[in-house]
């Protein structure tokens, strides 16, 4: 079931409709075009533009692909079409085992630093490709966006059906999103079941069934990667959901309540939003903001039982206040209001960590405003 309203948190927890929409516009107006503390998207040229993640002076798929989704919620397609242009000319990779994906990361006058792709930038690119085709029609060449979108999707599932063609993004026996191409193990936050719900709609005939089976297993595999007793989950994890703590041949740790980690209740919440489908999503959304309220720090770092790592500091303690709030799309516990509270007079993050949290407090702004639609 496909939810046909929207409801407003914001509204529900006493701010106005003109002030929510106030917050809305100024803070996407900061993001796009604020001062030089401020933004992190650049025009480029007549027709371009990327988006900078200021804490590593890089381009990335992530960032290009969450930037179009927020300038299709807001009806900015200027800006949609310079992103996607820029993403297209620079990121797309047409040759080499990975031809028909994009390389997650390029300097910011186009160069790339890798030649392989991060699955959760294909997702994005994919989603709100669909939507600008919803929202203001197909165009001509890559700007007949449900064709784009289509194809990208097309790569994830079926890259290595030829001999030296690389791999799918997705493990096709068990229908879960990989952390890249070439693994075994997935991250959590990759999993966005309510994206695969609209994929089964919409990707080419032949890829439907795969996606609608993708969205269940999806569900199935969050149950398992969340801590049942604090709803915390990994940076990365087996598919048996158990945190996987390193990469080969890395010192990173990955098995705790870190950077990437953030995003997994906030997409539990907007699944629960767009297709509630059961109460799993608020007990885990309470669980969360009461671990947060109970004993939790947005400045700390935990292993998912809740254990707290010493001498180490979250480097994005806004984007937990913004996920933690967003939980509240989902959550009915007592700790509802008082993280979508915080986070209203939680300002936008200013300095070189800006980008990260700010994505993540705009998806927030938008979700809880009742502004994060399907199209």
């Amino acid at each position: 079931m496909r939810r046909k309203s929207y409801p407003n948190v914001f509204l529900e927890c006493g701010y106005g409709e003109d002030e929510i929409r106030r917050k809305i516009d100024s803070s996407f107006q900061t993001i796009f075009y604020g001062s030089k503390a401020e933004r992190f998207y650049h025009p480029v040229g007549a027709d371009m533009g990327y988006v900078e993640d200021t804490g590593n002076h890089d381009v990335r798929t992530e960032g290009m692909s969450y930037a179009m989704m927020m300038c299709v919620q807001m009806d900015r397609k200027e800006e949609f079409d310079r992103l996607w242009k820029w993403s297209k000319t620079y990121m797309y990779m047409d040759k080499g085992e990975n031809a028909g994906y994009f390389a997650w990361s390029c300097q910011t006058d186009g160069t790339k630093n890798s030649w392989g792709p991060a699955p959760d930038g294909e997702e994005y690119f994919a989603m709100s490709l669909f939507f600008a085709s919803n929202r203001w029609g197909d165009g001509k060449g890559i700007f007949c966006y449900s064709k784009e979108a289509k194809d990208i999707l097309h790569s994830c599932l079926h890259k290595g059906e030829k001999k030296g063609d690389g791999d799918p993004m997705w493990n096709l026996d068990n229908h879960l999103i990989k952390f890249i191409p070439n693994c075994d193990f997935t991250d959590p936050s990759y999993h966005l079941p309510h994206f695969y719900e609209l994929f089964s709609l919409w990707a080419y005939e032949e890829d439907r069934k795969f996606f609608k089976k993708a969205a269940k297993t999806s569900r199935l595999y969050l149950k398992k990667a969340c801590n049942s007793a604090t709803g915390l989950s990994g940076e990365y994890a087996d598919y048996n959901g158990t945190p996987r703590n390193r990469l080969p041949d890395s010192k990173d740790r990955h098995d705790w309540y870190y950077s990437d980690a953030y995003r997994t209740i906030a997409n539990i919440s907007l699944d629960h939003l767009w297709f509630p489908k059961d109460e799993w999503a608020c007990e885990t959304a309470d669980k969360l903001q009461c671990f947060f309220s109970e004993r939790g720090d947005v400045n700390g770092v935990y292993l998912i039982d809740g254990t707290k790592v010493e001498r180490v500091s979250s480097l994005h303690p806004i984007a937990i206040i913004a996920t933690n709030a967003q939980a509240s799309l989902a959550s009915n516990g007592k700790y509802k209001r008082e993280w979508v509270h915080r986070f209203w007079n939680t300002p936008l993050r200013k300095g070189n960590r800006r980008y990260y949290d700010n994505c993540l407090y705009f998806f927030a702004l938008l979700a809880l405003g009742g502004c994060y639609r399907i199209y």
